[in-house]
């Protein structure tokens, strides 16, 4: 069964599944909206539904209901390698099935027969001056391709609404094809002096791209790749990156024109780029002592940070109550591979000495390190040192899932998101009469009761 097949069977037992939700449970209450979670960012307020990920506090994300460390074990493997073909990755978030090696194999060779970039995506991205940002560039390449759109062309055909998802899961396709290539030309624009390398179509997913940066005749780093892809994939569909690629699509604009815009979340310091500010914050802790530091020159530097008014990189979420398993799953990774590299030794040192000094602020609700506080290293060992093109391998990445959840968003018939704004006086016209409401209600119960 393809994928398109396979998803074609899902997507009436969940039309279903929604209609009834929406017919029969249509006015049950999922959340009460405080004041403070207004003013903070709506802030663990339910406002998705999200099959393909979801992030379980306790436990971290899951994807199709699967653990990291299931995902990893279950998904089809090429032999001699260690972690899972992205190929397969992708059917199984789209597709809601574990594949076979076939069926990964199948996605592999269809984004291989998609990958072709048009030549005027490399001109957008060379129009950017020398000192340009590698996150606009990814952006703007992806933009440039709403020309390409097979879903906007057909919408204008009168495509019926019934089969968006279609034309959607052909640009998704056409989209997470071309990604690598386009990672790997801004990669080498910018930090090889654009010294290009031809895509080779021989290699999977992952391991193309590590070719195309110059990293072909490293098999470690390939296999790296495909854990890093997977462990980026998708993350629920209500972060900033993934919910401003739902909210775009939305509007029925095309993928190109979605994903551009949840890269440009993703590019923000509070999200994305984060990973950046966690490697550079490591090498300044590094470089503050001359070397790997003890734990108690450790803690003097988490003081320091702290008493700096600045947070510790990488550790706490705003959902995960837990370590999170995508950073245990490159500490393992890290551990096996290159257990003496400093970088690495450093934030292990970081992780036996910051979550104790953070609980102890109790300023925090998770003490413990994301997936943020390891990207990093594991590029950093690898050769890949240039810390502000992190960002761009996590979009490489979360192509993934973005396009995974606008496929969806349309086969299900998600409306367009059009939530409602309050102005601070009509806030605080609600709170007063509250006031009032309550304290009549305590004088009758006071009269009644005398």
């Amino acid at each position: 069964m393809s994928l398109i097949d396979r998803i074609e069977v899902n997507v009436s037992i969940w039309r279903e599944r929604v209609a009834r939700l929406m017919k029969e449970h249509g006015d049950f209450v999922i959340a009460n909206v405080t004041v403070e979670q207004i003013f903070s960012g709506i802030r663990g307020v339910p406002i998705q539904v999200s099959d393909i990920s979801y992030v379980d506090p306790a436990k971290g994300i899951r994807y199709r209901g699967y653990s990291i460390n299931e995902t990893i074990s279950l998904l089809p493997k090429l032999t001699g390698t260690v972690y899972p073909l992205s190929g397969g990755l992708y059917y199984f978030l789209m597709g809601n099935e574990l594949p076979t090696l076939e069926k990964a194999l199948e996605i592999e060779d269809e984004w291989k027969a998609r990958s072709k970039v048009p030549d005027y995506v490399f001109r957008v991205i060379d129009s950017f001056p020398e000192n340009g940002s590698t996150m606009a560039m990814f952006s703007a390449a992806v933009l440039s391709m709403s020309s390409d759109s097979k879903f906007a062309k057909s919408y204008q055909e009168l495509l019926i609404k019934s089969d968006y998802w279609k034309m959607t899961l052909e640009d998704s396709l056409d989209l997470t094809a071309r990604t690598p290539q386009i990672c790997a030309y801004i990669y080498n624009k910018k930090y090889r002096n654009n010294q290009q390398i031809e895509p080779d179509l021989s290699l999977d997913y992952a391991a193309n791209f590590a070719h195309m940066i110059g990293k072909g005749d490293d098999p470690q780093y390939a296999d790296m790749m495909r854990l890093f892809i997977l462990l980026h994939a998708d993350h629920e569909n209500a972060n900033v990156s993934a919910h401003t690629a739902h909210l775009v699509g939305s509007a029925l604009s095309d993928v190109y024109l979605s994903c551009s815009a949840g890269l440009n979340g993703l590019a923000g310091p509070l999200h994305g780029l984060a990973n950046q500010e966690c490697f550079n914050w490591l090498v300044k802790l590094y470089d503050y002592f001359g070397g790997v530091p003890t734990k108690e020159q450790t803690e003097e530097y988490i003081h320091k940070t702290l008493d700096e008014g600045k947070v510790i990189p990488g550790y706490g979420h705003a959902v995960l109550r837990c370590i999170d398993p995508r950073f245990e799953a490159e500490r393992v990774f890290a551990q096996k591979h290159f257990p003496d590299d400093e970088y690495f030794r450093t934030a292990m040192v970081v992780f036996e000495t910051a979550p104790d000094i953070l609980k102890a602020t109790g300023k925090v609700k998770n003490q413990w390190p994301n997936v943020d506080a390891m990207n990093g290293v594991l590029q950093h060992h690898y050769g890949i040192t240039e810390s502000d093109y992190y960002t761009v391998l996590f979009g490489l990445s979360r192509m993934l899932g973005f396009t995974c959840h606008v496929v969806w968003a349309r086969a299900v018939g998600k409306p367009i998101e059009r939530p409602k704004a309050l102005t601070t006086r009509s806030l605080e016209a609600m709170i007063s009469e509250d006031i009032e409401s309550i304290s009549e209600l305590k004088t009758k119960k006071a009269e009644t009761s005398g």
